[in-house]
């Protein structure tokens, strides 16, 4: 009888054992980052969000819970077809764990999805589709920066507070442009202005000449862009170079340092924003944007900041949950808060929404920038409880109310 107990033990331990071993699956926990590697949103991703994602690795000591960490990267080409082919890949055959970026809210929302489907993590950097969150929202995904209520509804309260209430959007013809027009529609609206109109534009525009003509034309106070990226930076350009700016006001729904870095001070100066990060906010935030700086020479945007963010957040859920499994990583995840240089006392809501301070910011003039990348005045903080929608307005078919 005691040998026969011994024998059992020794089974258990070792099945314990084998078990313990098998807490990581394929004993390596790999993350794609997947975004526009080479077109008009690589500036504000792209590259540099893969140089963070190796740096969260690095920094988290290459290995988590004694697996070694791996990164690989994908480009989309801004077409949620190839992003969701490339996220199916990576899933079945390159038992990739996480996928995280995106940048583009069709490819977001087909990669979360697919995510949800095959029991994989996605987490959205520069992603505006409330869509997101809400509706269309799955238990294995976050959103990491923004949507587009974050981004539109404090800067319209505080434009039409100054007595800009009318307005006029130019607004890329996809999800994140409509999501953002909608969102900023109604704060406008809300805030006793009124909306004049709008017009519609292909993603990756070169001549806004005639959107913006209409613009003009529509004699509104204030010409919104809902646009992002390379595009927003070309109608800026154009703008100015029409005369705009004259009589009416130009307001960026979505402003990143790269933007700002391409058009220079002299043409981005004065637009009013809200954004979820700046790197020379506080020592924390300089202190590691400079190492990103000696990494990659340049200063980092905010989906970048937050792909490293999410990353560290997501290897030490996995090292509280035990398991790289994804709806045991997603518990921890929400779990605990998040606190780093990025975000601070962030937490993880059940839609996906992580939840945390967004800033209005204004670009200086040209007299006021002490040099390169000294870019943004910080006006005011927005509390992230009323930065984002709330949780019961979201939408999200798991919410339970």
């Amino acid at each position: 009888m005691r040998r026969w107990l011994v024998l059992v033990s020794a089974l258990l331990v070792s099945g314990f054992a084998h078990h313990a071993q098998a807490q990581i699956s394929d004993d390596v926990v790999r993350i794609g980052v997947l975004n526009d590697q080479t077109g008009l949103y690589a500036d504000l991703g792209g590259p540099g969000s893969v140089v963070a994602a190796r740096m969260a690795v690095e920094d988290f000591g290459g290995k988590v819970l004694g697996k070694p960490i791996e990164i690989v990267s994908g480009d989309h080409q801004n077409k949620s077809d190839v992003g969701a082919a490339i996220a199916r890949e990576w899933f079945d055959v390159g038992k990739v764990d996480m996928a995280i970026g995106f940048d583009h809210s069709a490819v977001a929302l087909a990669v979360s999805q697919l995510a949800a489907e095959k029991n994989r993590i996605a987490i959205a950097g520069a992603v505006g589709s409330t869509a997101f969150t809400g509706k269309s929202c799955t238990p294995t995904e976050a959103s990491w920066i923004y949507d587009s209520y974050a981004l539109t509804t404090s800067l319209a309260k505080a434009v039409v507070a100054e007595g800009r209430d009318s307005w006029f959007f130019l607004t890329v013809d996809y999800t994140f442009g409509h999501s953002l027009e909608a969102d900023a529609t109604a704060a406008v609206k809300a805030a006793g202005g009124k909306v004049l109109g709008s017009v519609r534009h292909p993603l990756n525009t070169a001549d806004f000449s005639s959107y913006l003509l209409q613009a003009q034309a529509s004699g509104a106070k204030v010409i919104a862009f809902a646009n992002g990226g390379g595009d927003m930076v070309n109608a800026t350009k154009q703008a100015n170079e029409f005369g705009l700016t004259k009589n009416q006001t130009i307001v960026s729904l979505l402003v990143f340092i790269s933007d700002v870095h391409s058009m220079q001070l002299q043409a981005a100066q004065g637009l009013k924003f809200v954004t979820a990060f700046y790197w020379d906010r506080n020592e924390e935030t300089r202190a590691w944007s400079k190492r990103f700086f000696d990494r990659f020479g340049k200063m980092p945007t905010m989906p970048q900041a937050a792909v490293y963010s999410a990353i560290n957040h997501y290897l030490g859920s996995i090292t509280a949950a035990g398991t790289d499994e994804a709806k045991a990583v997603m518990a921890k995840m929400r779990e605990r808060p998040v606190n780093d240089f990025y975000v601070k006392n962030g937490h993880l809501r059940e839609d996906g929404r992580l939840v945390h301070d967004m800033y209005l910011a204004q670009v200086k003039t040209p007299q006021e920038s002490k040099g390169p990348w000294d870019y943004y005045k910080i006006l005011t903080t927005i509390p992230g409880d009323q930065a984002f929608r709330s949780l019961a307005d979201g939408g999200c078919p798991l919410v339970v109310h």
